[in-house]
């Protein structure tokens, strides 16, 4: 199995010791070590890969190191990536504790805004908020024709005009979770990008969405209202935002699901948007 692995990899990178990490409907993960001996990721696309994430690199290469892995070497269907460490967010959070963890997290946070302060060009292949709400506004406008008042319908309009509202238009990581944030010898680095392009308050919203099989943390107003709080303390922007959009994102996820058919998983989705919604009305 090594040696049909190394010999998928370019030769000239003097790869070794190669190991199958994972494999994914658009890539397969190899572990390996470069020719000094340090750790790296191959990141081995497929058609659908190619199709769907090289944008994923060039959000990488848009913050070159800055709060991401670093995008080592690129060719054909392979990406070699710095190796970002085995400890996840997730495990702190374990260990630590939910603030621990926001916490850490709003300080990568700011160190990805950096590079947005500091107006380096932007790839043109980063894909719109409003085109990833896409599923959401089509399952809105489906209950709406069946004369359904749903929930989607109510958070499709409130997505709708934070769309419209946008600040501060960047490259977004578009799946910034507690198992997509690494710490290695570089510290806290985010893994895997999606790259969107719009508002960084949907970024930051995507934790309260977040650890997904923590529905006791997803589900407690408390939490949603400290997170919250937390956000506007440290971005200096009113946590309303960050709230509507953790809504927005919760059921855009539900609807995902919905589509899929994965009814459990939709409900549990709506579960979080519910708790954001109450903690919204209780705040007004």
């Amino acid at each position: 199995m090594a040696d049909k692995l190394l010999q998928s990899l370019p030769a000239e990178w003097y790869l070794s010791e190669p190991e199958l990490f994972t494999e994914t409907h658009t890539s397969r993960i190899i572990m390996v070590r470069l020719e000094n001996g340090e750790k790296a990721v191959v990141k081995q696309l497929n058609a659908t890969g190619m199709e769907n994430e090289l944008r994923g690199a060039h959000y990488l290469e848009w913050h070159d190191g800055h709060g991401c892995v670093r995008v080592l070497k690129q060719q054909d269907n392979n990406l070699l990536l710095e190796y970002g460490g085995s400890r996840t967010l997730l495990d702190h959070l374990n260990e630590h504790g939910d603030s621990s963890a926001t916490l850490i997290f709003t300080d990568l946070f700011q160190r990805l805004q950096e590079t947005f302060r500091s107006q380096k060009p932007v790839s043109p292949d980063f894909v719109p908020l409003r085109k990833q709400f896409s599923s959401l506004f089509k399952k809105a406008e489906k209950d709406r024709k069946a004369g359904e008042r749903s929930i989607f319908v109510d958070v499709a309009a409130i997505a709708d005009r934070l769309l419209d509202n946008q600040r501060d238009i960047q490259p977004l990581h578009g799946d910034i979770h507690h198992e997509n944030i690494l710490f290695g010898k570089r510290g806290w680095l985010v893994i895997d990008p999606q790259a969107l392009l719009g508002d960084p308050a949907y970024d930051a919203a995507n934790m309260f969405y977040n650890p997904v099989e923590r529905t006791d943390l997803r589900t407690d107003p408390k939490r949603v209202a400290t997170m919250a709080k937390i956000f506007e303390d440290v971005f200096r922007r009113d946590r309303k935002d960050y709230l509507e959009f953790g809504m927005a994102h919760a059921c855009l996820s539900a609807s995902w699901h919905d589509e899929d058919k994965n009814h459990e998983e939709r409900d549990r989705s709506l579960a979080v948007a519910t708790t954001i919604r109450e903690v919204l009305a209780s705040a007004a």
